[in-house]
């Protein structure tokens, strides 16, 4: 729902401000005789020179009563005008401002003499402006304030010192009363400018403004002159009978320039509403107080069958009603506002040339660097319509244009349809965002696929896993006999390039069946029937080519195997035996050779990494792992010569690994693309359904194992015993110490943007060429099972391995650091459409908040601050993740509880 154009005045949590900007205006002089006459008045400031020093105070008043004290300008002095473009903030709120509140400002003057009421102040003049207008709408902007000499503003409701006087026609047609009414009207016209109202041409309105300063400030000067003099003539003509009656007090040729706060909408006064006390608080009145006669509850009535018990109170005799309607709708001056703005710009033969000027380019700029996850204003969506032939030429503009469309205008979504044929050529990432949930029009996630189609099948891997997502939003159709690529662009575009490409078709075909095997409510089986029938459509166009029914045969192969696998791994989860006889029962199972494992025959590509083919099995090399879903180690023989171990496990949903996985991937070809090799080792995972999966195994050590065997500086002493060099660093290569410094680094800075959690001795691994890795993903986007988890794992074991915090190593690490996060906070759009695919791919942490998943990641990039800013602040989370104790303390307790559970 798009925002109202006004704000109510009790929401407006903001101070009161008035900027005092200058006096002017002048008046007759006092005369000479007079000021012998009354020596008193020769000693006032104002009498002795035009441009005397003056002080202003405000104070807010309301119902003839004052709500604040009074706050006043600082000294000035004056040489050629009195000006002091100070602003003053009152004590008191707009929230809280009843309607008829008014700002009683008061000019002083100074007298050394000190005669009069006020001691050495005098006023000089007068004014009460009035917070809110006839229509109760708050005044904003500048404001010209009739002075009223001699007198101090009163401030009450019945105000003899009006600011703000309605201006009449001149009577007596007087030159000076025209050349007064003109000023009045430019006045009024200058301040619709300021404000907005009127648009601003600059080459027109410096040439008016020239104009009115050259022909018009005298003859304004010389009109008050003229009518001070008359006023002043008057007053003593009619001294004698002033004397027998009050005069009405009548503006001075003087005007009081002032500024109130301005805001982007109109506001409009609604009285603050108190929270009402309970009615149990009434019933501990004290006798004394037992007189007071207290309003009973509006009195309700129940339609039939509805029966409310007395006791329930005056809460439970209240019934809300909820409307569907309210909220739901587009404001309709909004829209009606929306649709004549947009007509100005709907044929599109004047916009084909209007290029904005330096401002607006500013503004469009702003507006071209917001990320995915912002909102559009409707002023913004409007100056992107309006631009947008020009816009065609910037390709960051393609994703802001298509939010400004409204989509489900016929003729405006047809024109947005013919100007995103001539847009320049997007990059992936724009392209990622058009096939995300927001977009629904068939023409949109077209051209997105378009752009899809010049990336290679090793890009297309990157982002394989979003796009099987993003099949979810298009409109396929499940009903017999129809194929899916009649009506999505997306699928036949996957599929077309799946067919061609063994490794794109096999993790496109084990996507599928992942998401065929979800049944879960937030799956729901329209969209798993949409899944069934494009895996269909796919083994259908691999038997049209020659080479596809191999393909279509491999993967086949591929799920008996699979199946083979689950069997043994579902039987030893469940059994009830020890290691080692669930060790000697796998074994078993696989050298028996019914289960076709001993000889693989013609060799089986991976589904893990299809680049790899096995051809059999290695029995000896079994390992059971201790813990509650027993995975198994199993390693097969490939056709180069050499072993390829994978851990198998059942009863776990591994996707969320395999996401986590996926965006290092990501990560470290978007760091080597910046050239920053960070010698990062992601291992492969595949999940091969919702409750099963294998991972490549890494031979490596767990940080808590290394600490168990190395007392003095594990780690180090870990890579020294793998790497030994006498004459490198520490007595170990350096090749192996930079390994471990560059991975450290990626690792830390990439787990605390995914916000990983429940980072732990047992899930920081090491292998022996100092490759540095993390493994089990169970807790993303800031989730932690242990209280106050640090940001950033960084252990202790970590930076002593560098020689410690001051070493020169650990000062590379921090750079290397700074520099990861850089070059990712710019490829930061890319990263947040990827995980926006993600939103409905039952995710555990990310299904937990969809709608703030992708916010989580946003938080930890700061895109509010600079990029220098961004890295101090990577750096404070390093420094206190290093100097905190509670990191230790969960490490500690952590290995006491593995020790007991051993």
């Amino acid at each position: 729902m798009e925002p109202f154009s006004f704000a109510s005045s009790d929401s407006l949590d903001y101070p009161v401000r008035i900027r005092i900007i200058n006096l002017e205006g002048e008046e007759a002089p006092v005369l000479f005789s007079t000021l012998l006459d009354n020596p008193n008045l020769r000693h006032i400031g104002s009498n002795q020179s035009p441009f005397s020093d003056l002080y202003v105070t405000v104070q807010v008043w309301a119902g003839s009563k004052p709500l604040t004290v009074p706050v006043q300008t600082s000294f000035k002095t004056f040489r050629a005008e009195r000006r002091w473009g100070e602003w003053l903030e009152l004590p008191v709120t707009y929230s809280v401002l009843p309607q008829n509140a008014c700002l009683a400002i008061t000019l002083w003057d100074l007298s050394p003499t000190g005669d009069g009421p006020y001691g050495h102040r005098i006023p000089f003049g007068g004014a009460t402006l009035p917070l809110f207008d006839k229509d109760n709408q708050l005044h904003k902007g500048r404001q010209k304030c009739h002075v009223y000499r001699h007198l101090h503003a009163d401030g009450h409701d019945d105000t003899t010192t009006p600011a703000l006087v309605p201006r009449s026609r001149p009577k007596d047609g007087t030159p000076e009363d025209k050349d007064a009414a003109e000023l009045d009207r430019m006045e009024t016209l200058f301040k619709k400018h300021e404000m907005g109202e009127i648009p601003r041409v600059d080459w027109l309105d410096q040439l008016v403004f020239r104009g009115f300063e050259r022909r018009g400030l005298q003859t304004a000067r010389s009109s008050l002159k003229a009518k001070a003099i008359r006023q002043t003539e008057a007053s003593r003509d009619d001294k004698s009978s002033a004397q027998n009656e009050k005069a009405k007090p009548e503006p001075s040729g003087y005007f009081l320039n002032v500024e109130l706060s301005r805001f982007d909408f109109p506001v409009v006064f609604a009285d603050y509403e108190y929270p009402a006390p309970p009615i149990s608080s009434f019933q501990h009145l004290s006798s004394s107080q037992s007189n007071i006669l207290l309003k009973p509850p509006p009195e309700v009535h129940f339609g039939p069958g509805i029966s409310v018990d007395d006791d329930e109170g005056y809460e439970g005799r209240l019934i809300r009603v909820y409307d569907p309607e309210v909220g739901a709708r587009d404001n309709p001056a909004e829209s009606k506002h929306r649709r004549l703005v947009r007509s100005q710009h709907r044929n599109g033969i004047l916009d084909k040339d209007l290029k904005p000027n330096a401002k607006v380019r500013d503004e469009l700029n702003v507006i071209m660097s917001y990320s995915p996850t912002h909102t559009l204003s409707p002023e913004e969506k409007d100056l992107i319509w309006k631009f947008r032939y020009h816009l065609t030429r910037n390709k960051k503009a393609l994703t802001k244009f298509v939010k400004s469309v409204n989509w489900l205008d016929h003729s405006e979504s047809k024109q947005a349809v013919q100007v995103l044929g001539k847009w320049t050529d997007i990059d992936v990432d724009d392209a990622l965002e058009l096939l995300g949930p927001t977009f629904d029009n068939s023409a949109v996630r077209a051209f997105a696929v378009e752009r899809l189609r010049k990336a290679d099948d090793k890009e297309l891997l990157l982002y394989l896993l979003q796009l099987v997502q993003a099949l979810k939003y298009e409109h396929i159709s499940t009903r017999p006999g129809h194929e899916v690529t009649h009506d999505s662009s997306l699928a036949r575009f996957l599929i077309s390039r799946a067919v061609h490409s063994l490794a794109l078709g096999n993790y496109f075909w084990w996507y599928l069946m992942v998401e065929c095997d979800d049944s879960s409510m937030d799956q729901g089986e329209e969209t798993q029937m949409i899944y069934k029938k494009i895996a269909y459509d796919f083994m259908a166009e691999l038997v049209k080519r020659p080479d596809g029914k191999e393909t279509r045969k491999t993967l086949l192969r591929q799920a008996e195997w699979i199946a083979i696998l689950s069997k043994i791994s579902g039987e030893i989860k469940e059994a009830n035996e020890s290691i080692a006889k669930r060790v000697e029962r796998v074994k078993h199972f696989l050298a028996d050779p019914k289960n076709e494992l001993v000889t693989i025959d013609p060799p089986l590509p991976l589904p893990l990494d299809p680049s790899i083919e096995i051809c059999g099995v290695v029995p000896e090399d079994t390992v059971v792992f201790k813990s509650s879903l027993h995975p198994i180690k199993v390693a097969f023989k490939t056709t180069s010569g050499r072993k390829y171990p994978i851990l198998f496990k059942t009863g776990d949903d591994l996707r969320q690994d395999q996401l986590v996985i996926q965006i290092i991937t990501l990560m470290d070809n978007l760091l080597l693309k910046e050239n920053l090799d960070l010698k990062l080792s992601p291992y492969k995972i595949l999940a091969t359904g919702t409750s099963a999966g294998l991972s490549q195994f890494v031979p490596s050590m767990t940080f808590q194992g290394i600490a168990s065997k190395y007392r003095a500086n594990p780690a180090q002493a870990y890579l020294k015993q793998n790497n030994p060099d006498a004459q490198g660093p520490f007595g170990m290569r350096k090749e192996s110490l930079d390994t471990f410094v560059r991975s450290c680094a990626g690792y830390c800075v990439i787990t605390y943007i995914l916000g990983v959690g429940d980072r732990h001795l047992d899930n920081l691994l090491l292998a022996p060429d100092g490759h540095f890795f993390h493994a089990d993903f169970g807790y993303i986007l800031g989730r932690d099972p242990k209280p106050f988890a640090p940001a950033m794992k960084l252990s202790k074991e970590m930076v002593d391995c560098m020689g410690g915090s001051n070493s020169e190593y650990y000062r590379q690490f921090k750079q290397y650091c700074f520099l990861a996060y850089s070059a990712l906070r710019k490829n930061s759009n890319l990263i947040l459409n990827l995980f926006s695919l993600m939103v409905d791919a039952n995710i555990p942490d990310i299904k937990l908040e969809p709608d703030k998943a992708v916010l989580k990641v946003k938080e930890r990039f700061h895109l509010e601050l600079s990029e220098e800013d961004a890295i101090r602040h990577l750096e404070r989370i390093m420094d206190d993740n290093l100097n905190a104790l509670v990191p230790v303390v969960i490490d500690k307790l952590h290995e006491l509880v593995q020790a007991f559970r051993a």
